[in-house]
């Protein structure tokens, strides 16, 4: 089960690098380009709510008592799957007001641009700051069942020993 799970993971950290990168680039294209840029970035996102509830049914399916990590993952997914579509979300206004400024014949200044430019360095940030969290909260639970995988090899080591002195 646990497998049909990673699967699932694998194609949505694939899926979210995809759209995190077409999403970076929904400001600098320009007109056709620029809405079918939009219009494939919500089909991933589509795909990527799907693959999110597949995931759910998945971990639902999963013994009790290894369910824990699997849903605080499933927490993690869906909080980077929100900030994915926030900052889809931004891109498309930006997009709008590029629009609205072509209609209007407003070019813009520098400084709007350089405003841009610091929003869409911040938004990076912020996303590989999650990513670094989500792989860190990932490292920190597989520690912790490695642990609790040591505990219970001792204990059967114990019991082992103490058979054998019997025999």
């Amino acid at each position: 089960m646990s497998s049909d799970f990673e699967s699932y993971e694998q194609d949505f950290a694939v899926l979210t690098a995809e759209i995190t990168g077409r999403i970076g680039k929904v400001p600098k294209l320009i007109g056709d380009d620029k809405k079918q840029m939009v219009a494939n970035v919500e089909k991933q996102l589509e795909e990527a709510r799907e693959l999110l509830e597949q995931m759910e049914l998945e971990v639902r399916e999963i013994p009790p008592q290894s369910r824990g990590m699997y849903s605080s993952r499933m927490r993690s997914y869906k909080q980077e799957m929100g900030k994915l579509e926030a900052d889809f979300k931004r891109s498309r206004i930006a997009y709008s007001d590029e629009v609205r400024n072509e209609l209007l014949g407003d070019d813009g200044n520098s400084s709007e641009n350089q405003r841009a430019h610091l929003l869409d360095n911040t938004e990076r940030l912020e996303r590989s700051s999650r990513r670094l969290e989500a792989g860190y909260q990932i490292a920190v639970e597989t520690e912790q069942i490695g642990q609790e995988m040591l505990e219970n090899l001792s204990h059967d080591r114990e019991k082992i020993q103490r058979a054998r002195e019997r025999v």
